[in-house]
């Protein structure tokens, strides 16, 4: 074993870094350190081990070395397939696997993720579970595969093809990865197909396939442990020992080789998007692997001419061409090869030509001007600051250290990495652009609307793109209630026992401290040191609720517009204002408020505050900068169009609140009225509706109550008060009979359905309970009915939810989902009989899991700095207690049946609701009226 080591994680502190050494107290900078242990059983299995007790959780990562790139071709999609596979039985853990077990212990929820190069399975649970969760993950190692039987392949065949309609086939530009990469990399490259994989393979893969590939990739000495957290170390150790030292090393795993890729010539590519709305071309040259020593050069560049007003691409893309909003510029580097990915959503009927020609003239500024020591530094100190964002949990940490072991060779390369980040100088940067896209070849595709062939790029050809057909009744079916035999793998004691619970960890709550200035702002605050940053945000009241309906998207655009210079700062001069400390300042607008929000180094918050303070009181009103969000914004409006999750999200609110609702518009408008708005009526809400009497702020990390208060002082105090009122809203009833709406979006490849109505406010006594009692319903994932029923049972889904959302000012009660076309009937018949019985059927093992799941799931409730700003949200806005995670904890505590029941009858109307499915009409529609709510409404066409 080797003896703990210690990451010293000082970048920018330090600036030189050396060997670490733990007992070095020469420093005069503080330094971050991730101490760590790493030791190997004699399986060949890694383990990594993390003590942090600034919470009472732990969070246990199982990372195999096993990604796409170790398919073959023609069984492609099976390092994805396991992803899935893996949570839903072993031979102790029993049917359900580790999906029920979270909902029992409180743990964040099992998940999992697949890249070309490795598949991890996580979870953060609270400390007293520990050893269960190591026996679950030793489980599924050692004692999975004989569980797999024919028909839990064939149901999660269903859900994995759900998945890819989901995220490629019903998206606009979802076949673009598949096609730059198909071309990019030549055939037999296993970067040349895409991680999902391929229909076919999938569907033609059998279960002596499956099996093979588990056999060969998911053994001791292809896999990684992390275990971060609350942990007694020696303990964890035995645990780790006891349950997967018996687990058999596979065969030896040799590494493979890196196969960078060179073009021979430039490949363009055109296809015709059912689902775009605007033109889209995306540029991809070959790069090189992760960690390669020219990837942070690389890493700079691509930053250097896509982000930011000064930005060579964005000057003359946007600034002066006006052919787009934005400019997407980055590296996909893996461990074999990889890639740059330049692309630009071009606006409305622009050519794409124009765009190139464009892009072409923004290599042009770089290679006569190149990068200064200034912005190189600006860069660096952004990578800063997301290099600590990334390790503020113990979930974030164990990602790292797991990830440097697997690809680096060891968890200590953070010391060379960080090194190499700091080593970059502008003749690296000016060095890597001409070796790897000055003149060099590359993949272009041409993404365009349907009809709009015209504004390719010149000598395309018609991208290969293979279609899914979905036909009525062509899926297999199975019966997932067919219980799996199989001879159970023998082991040295009796693992079908669950380990115990240890020690009930105490609920932490973060010491809340507040703060009344003399202008009106109230202060919320925590302070938390974990890590060397500060997040924060100013809530301004107001938002969308104090817009008139006749010129919606005001707020929006004021929220765009105020980082877009101050009265002394241009755009670009403000932008490096706030990258050169390292820091980030947005705005946003929503439904009730404008926030101002933004990360930065603590020791940076007083320049910070002094930037915020500037966007807050001396706005520029560019009318440049104005007009291009303006265009930008209308642009947004229509590729929603094509959308059908932004229609969906659009038309249930149109349905839920009728004409006479601001609520009823997004707050980001329509084509109409963003048209009509001119920067006066900008700046007429600005001084009409900003006031410190409508402000709360809230500010999380490593800064004090004296330190906040001081930084917020020329707000204070030159910030003028003034009284404004927030409008009453008619409220919303529940629709006197459910209706079922449908909005066609011909060729559709998934139904996305919303189905809801206006309901609690989040300041209603019975809002928490509320959302406890749909715990079971559809808000406790797997451990929910409707995904219990829907995906798991029937495969109709990848995956569905239902909850409660609310503010001071609205509420709503929704289920959403993503739903296979041609079962769209069955599917939504099958919701509306759960719904009926649910309160009928509810009973005390629900309830049991319920409580279990909501009163140990409150160990990690304020982990983040982001969940620690939230509370202080639900502090200010809805003036909950500061313990009020106590005092709820004490209701769930409380709850009978009966209570949920009676919850259940009050909340949830299966026959007064809202049935909004988007979708193919012409083969979904009519079916619809089976389910007895009389013709369905179509919503638009004919």
């Amino acid at each position: 074993m080797k003896p703990i080591k210690s990451l010293c994680l000082s970048l920018f502190v330090l600036i030189t870094l050396s060997a670490c050494k733990q007992n070095d107290t020469k420093e005069t900078s503080p330094e971050f350190k991730v101490d760590f242990e790493k030791f190997t059983l004699d399986n060949g299995l890694q383990v990594i081990l993390h003590v942090d007790r600034s919470d009472p959780v732990a969070a246990v990562a199982l990372t195999a070395h096993v990604g796409s790139a170790r398919e073959k071709e023609g069984r492609t999609g099976f390092a994805h397939l396991f992803e899935h596979l893996l949570f839903l039985e072993s031979e102790n853990l029993g049917k359900g696997g580790l999906d029920q077990m979270s909902a029992r212990i409180g743990g964040s929820g099992a998940n999992g993720s697949t890249s070309r190069d490795r598949t991890n399975y996580f979870q953060t649970v609270p400390k007293d579970a520990l050893e269960k969760m190591i026996w679950a993950e030793a489980d599924k190692l050692g004692w999975f595969i004989n569980t797999v039987t024919e028909p839990v392949l064939a149901k999660e065949k269903e859900v994995v093809k759900n998945e890819k309609r989901q995220r490629v086939d019903n998206q606009p530009y979802g076949h673009n990865s598949a096609v730059i990469n198909s071309n990019l990399y030549p055939e037999g490259h296993p970067y040349s197909w895409e991680v999902i994989g391929s229909l076919e393979d999938l569907q033609n893969a059998t279960l002596e396939d499956v099996k093979e590939f588990f056999r060969r990739w998911y053994v001791p000495n292809n896999v990684t442990l992390t275990i971060a957290g609350d942990i007694d170390v020696e303990q964890t150790k035995a645990w780790v020992k006891k349950y997967f030292d018996e687990i058999p090393r596979g065969e030896d795993i040799p590494a493979l080789e890196k196969q960078p890729v060179t073009l021979k010539s430039t490949k363009r590519l055109f296809y015709e998007d059912n689902f775009a709305r605007a033109p889209r071309l995306t540029m991809a040259w070959p790069g090189v692997p992760q960690y390669h020593k020219d990837s942070y050069a690389l890493s700079v560049l691509t930053n250097y001419l896509s982000n930011g007003k000064k930005a060579p691409l964005n000057k003359v893309l946007i600034d002066d061409e006006k052919l787009t909003d934005n400019v997407v510029f980055y590296q996909n580097n893996s461990e074999l090869a990889g890639q740059l990915m330049l692309s630009v959503t071009a606006f409305d009927q622009k050519d794409l030509n124009a765009v190139a020609s464009a892009i072409k003239d923004g290599f042009k500024d770089f290679e006569l001007n190149g990068i200064s020591e200034d912005d190189l530094n600006r860069i660096k100190a952004g990578q800063e600051t997301d290099f600590y964002q990334g390790l503020s949990s113990v979930l974030g940490k164990g990602f790292q250290l797991a990830q440097y072991e697997i690809f680096a060779g060891d968890p200590d390369f953070i010391n060379q990495d960080v090194k190499n980040i700091l080593a970059v100088t502008p003749k690296d940067v000016m060095r890597v652009y001409n070796k790897y896209i000055k003149n060099k070849n590359f993949v272009a595709t041409s993404f365009v609307p349907k009809g709009q062939k015209n504004l390719v790029l010149d000598n395309s050809q018609l991208a290969d793109i293979k279609e899914e057909n979905i036909i009525e009744g062509a899926e297999d079916t199975f019966d997932p209630s067919v219980a799996a035999t199989y001879e159970k793998t023998p082991s040295s004691f009796d693992r079908s026992i669950e380990p115990p619970y240890g020690p009930s960890p105490e609920l932490n709550i973060p010491k809340v401290w507040k703060k009344e200035l003399d202008s009106g702002i109230s202060v919320y605050g925590i302070e938390n040191s974990e890590v060397p940053l500060v997040q924060f945000e100013i809530q301004i009241t107001g938002g969308l609720l104090l817009e008139n309906k006749d010129k919606v998207g005001v707020s929006n655009l004021l929220a765009d517009l105020m980082t877009k210079g101050t009265k002394n700062k241009t755009t670009e001069e403000l932008e490096n204002a706030i990258e050169s400390i390292g820091a980030s300042i947005y705005t946003y607008a929503t439904e009730d408020n404008i926030t101002i929000a933004g990360t930065t180094l603590s020791k940076h918050f007083d320049k910070t505050m002094d930037l915020v303070t500037e966007i807050l009181l001396e706005p520029r009103w560019d009318e440049t900068e104005f007009e291009l969000l303006k265009q930008s914004t209308i642009s947004s409006i229509q590729r929603s169009k094509a959308n059908p999750n932004s229609i969906a999200a659009d038309e249930f609110s149109k349905l839920l609140y009728g004409d006479h609702n601001i609520l009823a518009y997004n707050n980001r408008g329509t084509e109409a009225s963003v048209h009509s708005i001119d920067i006066f009526d900008l700046k007429s809400y600005y001084n009409k509706n900003l006031s410190p009497q409508l402000t709360n702020v809230h500010v999380v990390g490593a800064i004090s109550e004296t330190e906040v208060i001081n930084a917020l002082d020329n707000i204070n105090t030159q910030w003028e008060s003034k009284a404004i009122e927030i409008p009453e809203l008619p409220m919303p009833l529940y629709p006197e009979q459910s209706t079922v709406y449908f909005y066609d979006v011909p060729g559709a490849k998934q139904s996305v359905i919303r189905f809801g109505y206006p309901s609690l406010k989040a300041t209603h006594n019975d809002y928490y309970l509320a959302n406890v009692m749909n715990y079971r319903l559809g808000g406790g994932s797997f451990a929910s009915q409707l995904t219990q029923q829907l995906r798991e049972g029937k495969g109709y889904t990848y995956g569905i939810r239902s909850g409660f959302s609310g503010s001071e000012y609205i509420g709503e009660f929704t289920i959403s989902s993503g739903i296979r076309t041609n079962v769209t009937y069955e599917a939504t018949d099958l919701v509306k009989q759960i719904l009926e019985d649910y309160g009928k059927n509810y009973n005390e093992e629900d309830l049991d899991i319920t409580k279990g799941y909501t009163i140990k799931s409150t160990a990690r409730a304020f982990e983040t700095l982001g969940a620690k700003l939230n509370m202080l949200s639900n502090i200010s806005n809805y003036g909950y207690a500061d313990d009020y995670a106590k005092a709820q904890e004490n209701m769930v505590k409380a709850l009978t049946v009966d209570d949920v029941k009676m919850l259940i009858e009050k909340y949830i109307k299966p026959n007064q609701m809202v049935y909004l499915i988007v979708g193919d009409a012409a083969t979904q529609l009519d079916k619809l009226e089976a389910l007895g709510f009389g013709k369905p409404v179509l919503l638009n066409g004919n």
